[in-house]
C-alpha cells in the first residue's frame, strides 16, 4: 500500500503543496484537514493512526517522547520529523522519493528523521 501523509500544525501548507506539485497523486492532508488544529500531539498521533496516515511534523522536541509512548500501548503507520535546517524544496524531494520507493507497512511504528 502507497504511504499517506499528514501534516501537523507545524508544516506550511506551502510544503504540502510542493509534495504535491511533484506528484498530484500522493494523499497528503494538512493539519486544518486532518480537523486536529489546536490538538495536543497524543492527539494529533491518534488522528493519523486512525486515518492510516503518516504523521510529518517540524516539532523534534517533542513528538519523538510522545510517539514512544504511543507505540507503547498503539499501532502508528509512522512519523517523520523534519529538521529546522531543510528547504522547502528538500523536504518535498524526500518526501516524494519516500512515496516512491516505500511501501507504508516497511514503516509501521517507526520514528523517521530526515534526510533519510
Amino acid at each position: 500500500m502507497k504511504i499517506r501523509f499528514q501534516a501537523d500544525e507545524s508544516l506550511s501548507y506551502a510544503l504540502v503543496q510542493a509534495v504535491l506539485r511533484l506528484e498530484p497523486s500522493i494523499e497528503f492532508t494538512t493539519a486544518q484537514q486532518a480537523g486536529v488544529l489546536g490538538f495536543g500531539d497524543p492527539e494529533v498521533l491518534v488522528v493519523a493512526a486512525r486515518n492510516g496516515r503518516w504523521l510529518v511534523t517540524r516539532d523534534k522536541a517533542t513528538f519523538p517522547q510522545h510517539f514512544a509512548d504511543f507505540i507503547a500501548h498503539s499501532e502508528s503507520p509512522g512519523v517523520i520529523v523534519i529538521p529546522p535546517h531543510l528547504t522547502i524544496s528538500q523536504i518535498a524531494e524526500e518526501l516524494f522519493l519516500i512515496w516512491l520507493v516505500m511501501e507504508a507497512e516497511e514503516w509501521i511504528n517507526r520514528i523517521t528523521y530526515l534526510p533519510v
